[in-house]
């Protein structure tokens, strides 16, 4: 199978040969076998389904919560001519019961699914219908309440494979603990546990944490010695981006800002900037970085603290794609230490208040109770916020949990341009037009200049066919609206703004609540995870990348001999010379008198402390010295 595999690659990819261990993965799943792949980013993870799909008859199923990802992947796979298609919140139902019947009648070879679809009834009846070669589960640790960024829908997965018996399952992600690797085996309801993993390790990747009060500048001083490449700057904040983006720019570094409160348009075309090098620095939430391969990030920084050493793990792992040295390097002031613990009570609000604002959303967006169910509301969270003088960030963090519960999908501003599917038979045609003879002109040039507009959702653009026709715009859209009514076609305007979809309807309060796996597992949990984070950068005795490393599982003792820990013990290493003099210094204190450790590294202040206290221990070592209690004694 390999040279028929390599030969799919070679043809699609363009590649050669497979990086280290994907191979093996995709012979695993082309053996049928369910298979755990523990990829760092930027590993090749979607070749290990891709690839392995392609040699199979049938469809792919592909679970992933990533919208943006999604829309690339398939985007990509198009460009490749394969047939692929996504859905996720904000899609018309029509649209969404085309991209059903493709995959039921084999004209896709990959189908995106966000977990929240997975148990509706319509998922289930066209799934029945489906030939599925392989079911793919992206960002895999999602499944484990142990995992960083549990989500309970992805919970169902296990469930759909009754309807799919004999078919493998792959689970993918970057990182995961040693219990979160098992954790996702068992709820996948893997038959036999199968991983690959590779290290974590990052040989090219320098993790420092560097304590430092002015941030700014230090930051300012590591972009302007980054002499090629580009860089990310990670912050906490949608308007600090903007504010820091602003100040880089005035210092002479060429930098935007990105997150998900702007509109798909502005993020797309910032990215693109970075990605085509016209931009050196990206100052972003942790929103950026999710599915792009961007080999020449020389530089990552983060001014604050991140949440869990998985999230700082995957965002620092974004600089070194093409394996050249890279740095990352976490900033840290006095304060950053407390503003992270309070950050648990802002991230899990109280439960009254949660509830309070479930209530609010339905009320805002006229929601009846016991009704809502699939349906989809445009949604300005600044506005409802300002409206009932809620807390943003409650707010907004509050929504995400009764998101996690299954209750709603919340997503960003999606940019999806209009589009157009003709549902009547090409019989129909000549009647209705004959029939609406006021629709005539616009008929013909959909029928003429959209190619596929009989089989599928086609995108259009309502001002070049106003531009095309004639016809003013407002006039299009009217028609275009009435063509629907006539069930003639559908047609789906485009949307630009943010939406709520409700996935179950509306409750009465009485009855809503948080599940302990949602709310107060995950509370715990973030305080640990937090707490690792704190140990980490207070831990300036054993190497970044050790530390790292040792939190997933991996005990690999030898040093990076890089990162700010390494470099201080090299600093404070002691050189011949310096070795002679310190210890003759130390010989003068003690030749007459005993005397305790501090009064010596107080009499000998010319070196640095650690130094003195380096050479103490190789004069305790070699016998020149006693160490008595921490008395310290001349060995005459």
């Amino acid at each position: 199978m390999s040279e028929r595999t390599r030969g799919i690659l070679l043809r699609y990819w363009g590649y050669p040969s497979f990086r280290p261990m994907q191979e093996d993965i995709v012979d695993s799943v082309i053996a049928g076998r369910d298979t755990l792949a523990l990829l760092p980013t930027g590993g090749g993870k979607s070749i290990c389904f891709q690839v392995p799909a392609m040699t199979m008859e049938g469809v792919c199923i592909v679970i992933t919560p990533l919208i943006s990802l999604m829309k690339d992947q398939v985007q990509h796979l198009k460009k490749l001519g394969i047939s692929a298609a996504a859905i996720f919140s904000g899609m018309h139902n029509n649209e969404i019961e085309t991209i059903y019947n493709q995959a039921a009648f084999g004209m896709l070879k990959f189908l995106y699914v966000s977990p929240e679809r997975l148990m509706t009834d319509a998922f289930i009846e066209a799934l029945r219908k489906m030939r599925v070669n392989l079911l793919a589960v992206d960002e895999s640790h999602c499944i484990s309440q142990w995992g960083y960024d549990f989500r309970p829908p992805y919970l169902k997965i296990a469930e759909i494979r009754k309807f799919i018996p004999n078919v493998p399952v792959l689970a993918l992600t970057a990182t995961a603990t040693p219990q979160v690797v098992d954790d996702i085996q068992y709820r996948l309801g893997f038959k036999n546990k199968n991983v690959f993993q590779t290290s974590y390790e990052r040989k090219n990747v320098t993790y420092n944490v560097i304590h430092e009060a002015d941030k700014f500048g230090l930051m300012y001083r590591l972009f302007k010695k980054m002499d090629k490449g580009s860089g990310i700057v990670y912050v906490r904040s949608r308007k600090r981006t903007k504010i820091i983006a602003d100040w880089l720019q005035q210092v002479g570094i060429s930098a935007s800002f990105y997150h998900a409160g702007l509109d798909a348009k502005t993020r797309d075309y910032r990215q693109q900037l970075w990605m085509d090098g016209r931009l050196k620095v990206i100052v972003a939430t942790n929103a950026f970085g999710m599915g792009i391969d961007k080999p020449d990030v020389r530089l990552v920084v983060h001014l604050d603290l991140p949440d869990s050493l998985e999230a700082y793990f995957q965002e620092a792992g974004r600089a070194g794609r093409d394996l050249q040295p890279s740095e990352a390097f976490l900033l840290v002031a006095d304060t950053d230490i407390n503003k992270l613990q309070e950050n648990i009570h802002t991230s899990y609000p109280d439960l009254v208040r949660i509830k309070t604002i479930y209530d609010a959303l339905g009320n805002y967006l006229q929601v009846p109770i016991g009704a809502g169910l699939n349906q989809r509301y445009d949604f300005d969270i600044n506005a409802f916020a300002q409206y009932y003088n809620f807390s943003l960030l409650e707010t907004f963090n509050a929504i995400k949990l009764i998101e996690r519960e299954g209750h709603i999908t919340m997503s960003e501003a999606l940019n999806t341009p209009s589009k157009i599917h003709i549902k009547a038979s090409r019989e129909d045609l000549y009647r209705f037009q004959i029939e609406y003879k006021e629709y005539d002109t616009l008929i013909k040039y959909l029928l003429r200049n959209t190619p596929g507009i009989l089989s599928d959702f086609v995108n259009i653009r309502e001002e070049l066919i106003s531009q095309k026709t004639g016809i003013r715009i407002d006039s299009i859209i009217r028609q275009l609206d009435q063509l629907d009514k006539l069930n003639f076609l559908t047609y789906i305007p485009r949307c630009e703004k943010p939406n709520i979809q409700y996935i179950t309807e509306r409750l009465d309060t009485k009855y809503f609540s948080l599940s302990d796996e949602v709310y107060k597992n995950r509370k715990d949990d973030a305080a640990k995870r937090i707490q690792a984070v704190i140990d980490f950068v207070n831990n300036n005795k054993d190497c970044r990348s050790v530390q790292l490393l040792r939190y997933f599982g991996e005990n690999i003792k030898k040093q990076c001999g890089k990162c700010d820990v390494c470099s201080s013990k090299n600093q404070m290493n002691v050189n011949n010379s310096e070795y002679q003099d310190i210890c003759e210094s130390i010989i003068y204190e003690l030749k007459e008198n005993e005397s305790d450790v501090y009064n010596v590294l107080n009499k000998i202040n010319k070196y640095h402390e650690e130094k003195v206290l380096n050479t103490i221990r190789l004069m305790i070592d070699n016998n020149i010295i006693k160490d008595d209690n921490g008395i310290l004694k001349y060995n005459k």
